[in-house]
Protein backbone atom coordinates (compact mmCIF):
# COMPACT_ATOMS: atom_id res chain seq x y z
CA UNK A 1 0.00 0.00 0.00
CA UNK A 2 1.26 3.33 -0.64
CA UNK A 3 -0.75 6.36 0.34
CA UNK A 4 -0.68 10.31 -0.51
CA UNK A 5 -1.31 12.35 2.30
CA UNK A 6 -2.16 16.12 2.10
CA UNK A 7 -1.83 18.87 4.59
CA UNK A 8 1.14 17.13 6.15
CA UNK A 9 2.58 20.02 7.92
CA UNK A 10 -0.88 20.59 9.23
CA UNK A 11 -1.71 20.10 13.02
CA UNK A 12 -3.82 16.88 12.11
CA UNK A 13 -1.31 15.71 9.15
CA UNK A 14 1.56 16.03 10.69
CA UNK A 15 0.45 13.49 13.81
CA UNK A 16 -1.45 11.10 10.78
CA UNK A 17 2.27 11.07 9.35
CA UNK A 18 4.01 9.90 12.38
CA UNK A 19 1.84 7.24 13.36
CA UNK A 20 2.10 5.91 9.25
CA UNK A 21 5.82 6.47 9.96
CA UNK A 22 5.52 4.12 13.12
CA UNK A 23 3.70 1.42 11.46
CA UNK A 24 5.96 1.40 8.27
CA UNK A 25 3.54 2.74 6.37
CA UNK A 26 4.68 3.45 2.96
CA UNK A 27 3.72 7.35 2.88
CA UNK A 28 4.35 10.15 0.45
CA UNK A 29 3.37 13.76 1.36
CA UNK A 30 2.76 16.81 -1.12
CA UNK A 31 4.61 19.48 0.10
CA UNK A 32 5.33 23.22 -1.03
CA UNK A 33 8.96 23.63 -1.40
CA UNK A 34 10.97 24.61 2.20
CA UNK A 35 7.86 22.66 4.42
CA UNK A 36 9.37 20.39 6.52
CA UNK A 37 7.87 16.85 7.39
CA UNK A 38 7.94 14.00 10.56
CA UNK A 39 10.56 11.49 9.67
CA UNK A 40 9.53 8.44 7.35
CA UNK A 41 6.96 10.52 5.20
CA UNK A 42 8.69 11.04 1.38
CA UNK A 43 7.73 14.60 0.56
CA UNK A 44 7.02 15.11 -3.27
CA UNK A 45 7.11 18.88 -3.82
CA UNK A 46 3.91 20.14 -5.42
CA UNK A 47 0.54 22.59 -4.54
CA UNK A 48 -3.04 21.65 -5.40
CA UNK A 49 -3.53 24.30 -6.64
CA UNK A 50 -0.87 23.67 -9.25
CA UNK A 51 -2.60 20.59 -11.38
CA UNK A 52 0.66 19.69 -13.19
CA UNK A 53 2.53 19.21 -10.45
CA UNK A 54 0.20 16.65 -9.04
CA UNK A 55 1.57 13.78 -11.06
CA UNK A 56 4.38 12.73 -9.07
CA UNK A 57 2.20 12.95 -6.00
CA UNK A 58 -0.62 10.44 -6.89
CA UNK A 59 0.80 8.40 -9.47
CA UNK A 60 1.15 4.70 -8.35
CA UNK A 61 -0.60 5.38 -4.86
CA UNK A 62 -3.10 2.84 -3.24
CA UNK A 63 -5.06 5.81 -1.31
CA UNK A 64 -4.82 9.33 -0.69
CA UNK A 65 -6.01 10.70 2.12
CA UNK A 66 -7.00 14.84 1.78
CA UNK A 67 -6.31 16.65 4.97
CA UNK A 68 -5.37 20.14 3.11
CA UNK A 69 -8.05 22.70 3.90
CA UNK A 70 -8.12 26.26 4.81
CA UNK A 71 -9.87 26.98 7.87
CA UNK A 72 -9.38 30.72 8.38
CA UNK A 73 -8.08 33.97 6.51
CA UNK A 74 -9.00 37.68 6.26
CA UNK A 75 -10.25 36.72 2.68
CA UNK A 76 -13.29 34.35 2.54
CA UNK A 77 -12.35 33.42 -1.42
CA UNK A 78 -9.00 31.90 -0.35
CA UNK A 79 -10.79 29.75 1.69
CA UNK A 80 -13.04 28.36 -1.33
CA UNK A 81 -10.29 28.38 -3.54
CA UNK A 82 -7.79 25.98 -1.06
CA UNK A 83 -10.81 23.99 -0.69
CA UNK A 84 -12.77 23.65 -3.33
CA UNK A 85 -10.44 24.33 -6.24
CA UNK A 86 -7.62 22.43 -4.69
CA UNK A 87 -9.73 19.39 -4.29
CA UNK A 88 -11.28 19.03 -7.58
CA UNK A 89 -7.71 19.22 -9.23
CA UNK A 90 -6.35 16.29 -6.57
CA UNK A 91 -9.90 14.66 -8.21
CA UNK A 92 -8.72 15.43 -11.31
CA UNK A 93 -4.75 14.00 -11.04
CA UNK A 94 -6.68 10.51 -8.75
CA UNK A 95 -8.92 9.94 -11.84
CA UNK A 96 -6.15 10.34 -14.56
CA UNK A 97 -2.64 8.35 -12.31
CA UNK A 98 -4.49 6.73 -9.84
CA UNK A 99 -7.98 5.39 -10.71
CA UNK A 100 -8.28 2.67 -8.46
CA UNK A 101 -7.32 4.32 -5.26
CA UNK A 102 -9.23 4.95 -2.40
CA UNK A 103 -9.97 8.80 -1.84
CA UNK A 104 -10.11 9.44 2.08
CA UNK A 105 -11.45 13.55 2.59
CA UNK A 106 -11.53 15.12 5.63
CA UNK A 107 -14.34 17.34 6.53
CA UNK A 108 -16.25 18.86 9.35
CA UNK A 109 -18.39 18.24 11.56
CA UNK A 110 -19.31 22.53 11.42
CA UNK A 111 -21.23 21.73 8.01
CA UNK A 112 -24.33 21.12 9.89
CA UNK A 113 -27.48 23.74 10.41
CA UNK A 114 -27.44 25.50 13.67
CA UNK A 115 -31.12 24.79 13.91
CA UNK A 116 -30.71 20.97 13.59
CA UNK A 117 -33.71 19.38 15.84
CA UNK A 118 -31.17 16.88 17.03
CA UNK A 119 -27.70 15.33 16.57
CA UNK A 120 -26.15 16.01 13.16
CA UNK A 121 -26.37 13.19 11.33
CA UNK A 122 -24.91 12.05 7.89
CA UNK A 123 -28.27 12.40 5.83
CA UNK A 124 -29.01 16.17 7.38
CA UNK A 125 -29.80 18.41 4.63
CA UNK A 126 -27.07 21.24 5.15
CA UNK A 127 -26.43 24.58 4.40
CA UNK A 128 -23.49 26.32 5.97
CA UNK A 129 -23.52 29.73 5.59
CA UNK A 130 -19.69 30.18 6.54
CA UNK A 131 -17.22 29.95 3.77
CA UNK A 132 -15.30 27.14 5.54
CA UNK A 133 -18.22 24.63 6.01
CA UNK A 134 -19.42 25.88 3.05
CA UNK A 135 -16.12 25.11 1.21
CA UNK A 136 -15.88 21.72 2.59
CA UNK A 137 -19.30 20.55 2.08
CA UNK A 138 -18.78 21.60 -2.02
CA UNK A 139 -15.55 19.67 -1.88
CA UNK A 140 -17.70 16.46 -0.66
CA UNK A 141 -20.26 16.90 -3.34
CA UNK A 142 -17.27 17.28 -6.16
CA UNK A 143 -15.98 13.79 -4.78
CA UNK A 144 -19.13 12.16 -4.62
CA UNK A 145 -19.85 12.62 -8.40
CA UNK A 146 -16.07 11.97 -9.25
CA UNK A 147 -16.50 8.30 -9.62
CA UNK A 148 -13.80 7.56 -7.89
CA UNK A 149 -13.75 4.98 -4.50
CA UNK A 150 -14.27 8.23 -1.69
CA UNK A 151 -15.02 8.48 1.63
CA UNK A 152 -15.67 11.37 3.40
CA UNK A 153 -14.77 11.73 7.03
CA UNK A 154 -17.01 14.75 8.96
CA UNK A 155 -14.12 15.28 12.31
CA UNK A 156 -15.77 16.40 15.37
CA UNK A 157 -13.38 19.21 17.27
CA UNK A 158 -10.32 17.85 16.79
CA UNK A 159 -7.96 17.84 19.89
CA UNK A 160 -4.87 16.29 21.47
CA UNK A 161 -1.49 16.37 21.93
CA UNK A 162 -0.52 19.58 22.73
CA UNK A 163 -2.38 21.03 19.44
CA UNK A 164 -3.25 23.91 21.02
CA UNK A 165 -7.00 23.78 20.29
CA UNK A 166 -8.79 23.10 23.46
CA UNK A 167 -6.88 25.65 24.69
CA UNK A 168 -8.45 27.89 21.62
CA UNK A 169 -11.67 26.56 22.68
CA UNK A 170 -12.84 29.29 25.71
CA UNK A 171 -11.43 32.37 23.41
CA UNK A 172 -13.87 31.12 20.81
CA UNK A 173 -16.88 30.56 23.24
CA UNK A 174 -16.35 34.13 23.93
CA UNK A 175 -16.46 35.79 20.32
CA UNK A 176 -18.91 33.51 19.33
CA UNK A 177 -20.87 33.97 22.75
CA UNK A 178 -21.35 30.48 23.01
CA UNK A 179 -23.62 29.34 26.12
CA UNK A 180 -20.88 27.33 28.96
CA UNK A 181 -23.46 24.85 28.93
CA UNK A 182 -22.80 24.01 25.14
CA UNK A 183 -21.72 20.52 24.53
CA UNK A 184 -19.84 19.37 21.27
CA UNK A 185 -18.32 16.47 20.24
CA UNK A 186 -15.16 15.44 19.65
CA UNK A 187 -12.11 13.97 18.39
CA UNK A 188 -8.61 13.00 19.54
CA UNK A 189 -5.52 12.73 16.81
CA UNK A 190 -5.17 8.97 18.06
CA UNK A 191 -8.68 8.46 16.68
CA UNK A 192 -8.34 9.77 13.29
CA UNK A 193 -5.74 7.26 12.56
CA UNK A 194 -8.55 4.98 14.40
CA UNK A 195 -10.94 6.12 11.52
CA UNK A 196 -8.21 6.41 8.65
CA UNK A 197 -7.14 2.65 8.89
CA UNK A 198 -10.74 1.86 8.78
CA UNK A 199 -11.46 3.68 5.71
CA UNK A 200 -8.08 2.38 3.94
CA UNK A 201 -9.72 -1.23 4.85
CA UNK A 202 -12.78 -0.01 2.62
CA UNK A 203 -14.78 -0.06 5.77
CA UNK A 204 -16.24 3.33 4.81
CA UNK A 205 -16.25 3.15 1.06
CA UNK A 206 -18.96 5.48 -0.18
CA UNK A 207 -20.13 6.76 3.18
CA UNK A 208 -19.99 9.82 5.25
CA UNK A 209 -19.05 9.40 8.49
CA UNK A 210 -19.14 11.58 11.30
CA UNK A 211 -15.98 10.52 13.38
CA UNK A 212 -16.82 11.37 16.96
CA UNK A 213 -16.14 10.29 20.76
CA UNK A 214 -18.17 8.75 23.07
CA UNK A 215 -19.77 12.02 24.75
CA UNK A 216 -19.96 15.45 23.57
CA UNK A 217 -18.57 17.72 25.96
CA UNK A 218 -19.72 21.10 27.48
CA UNK A 219 -17.57 24.27 27.02
CA UNK A 220 -17.30 24.83 30.52
CA UNK A 221 -15.70 21.20 31.04
CA UNK A 222 -13.45 22.03 28.39
CA UNK A 223 -12.60 25.34 30.23
CA UNK A 224 -11.96 23.92 33.56
CA UNK A 225 -9.75 20.80 32.01
CA UNK A 226 -7.66 23.51 30.63
CA UNK A 227 -7.39 25.49 33.30
CA UNK A 228 -9.80 28.64 31.99
CA UNK A 229 -12.15 30.56 33.88
CA UNK A 230 -15.65 31.03 32.39
CA UNK A 231 -18.69 33.06 33.30
CA UNK A 232 -21.32 30.41 34.33
CA UNK A 233 -25.08 30.95 32.96
CA UNK A 234 -28.39 29.71 34.07
CA UNK A 235 -30.12 30.46 30.85
CA UNK A 236 -31.49 28.32 28.62
CA UNK A 237 -29.80 27.13 25.79
CA UNK A 238 -30.80 28.61 22.21
CA UNK A 239 -30.46 24.63 20.65
CA UNK A 240 -29.21 21.86 23.36
CA UNK A 241 -28.20 19.72 20.42
CA UNK A 242 -25.75 22.76 18.52
CA UNK A 243 -22.19 21.27 18.42
CA UNK A 244 -23.72 17.36 18.99
CA UNK A 245 -22.67 14.90 15.71
CA UNK A 246 -23.98 11.51 15.81
CA UNK A 247 -21.44 8.60 15.75
CA UNK A 248 -24.02 5.96 15.37
CA UNK A 249 -23.19 4.98 12.02
CA UNK A 250 -19.66 5.35 12.70
CA UNK A 251 -20.41 2.80 14.84
CA UNK A 252 -21.87 0.29 12.95
CA UNK A 253 -19.10 0.53 10.46
CA UNK A 254 -16.57 -0.88 12.90
CA UNK A 255 -14.93 2.52 14.37
CA UNK A 256 -14.51 2.25 18.19
CA UNK A 257 -12.84 5.39 19.72
CA UNK A 258 -9.23 4.42 21.61
CA UNK A 259 -10.16 7.84 24.16
CA UNK A 260 -13.64 7.68 25.04
CA UNK A 261 -13.76 11.15 26.23
CA UNK A 262 -11.89 14.62 26.80
CA UNK A 263 -11.79 13.55 30.73
CA UNK A 264 -9.58 10.02 29.58
CA UNK A 265 -7.05 12.45 27.77
CA UNK A 266 -6.69 14.40 30.65
CA UNK A 267 -6.01 11.45 33.11
CA UNK A 268 -3.41 9.93 30.25
CA UNK A 269 -1.78 13.14 29.55
CA UNK A 270 -2.23 13.34 25.82
CA UNK A 271 -4.51 16.51 25.96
Amino acid sequence: MTILVTGGTGLVGSRLLKRFAAAEIDCRALVRAGKELPAGAVPVEGDLLDPASLKSAVEGVTAIVHLAAVLRTPEPQDIWTANLDGTRNLIEAAKQYAPSCRFIMASTGLIYNRDTPYPGREDNVAEPQLAYPASKLAAENALRESGLNWSILRLGFVYGEEDGHLEALPKLAGMFKWHPATRMSLIHHRDIETAVNLALDGKMDNHIVNIVDEAPTSILEVATIVGFTMEPSGEPLDNPWFGHLDGSLARTLGFLPKVATVHQAAREGTL
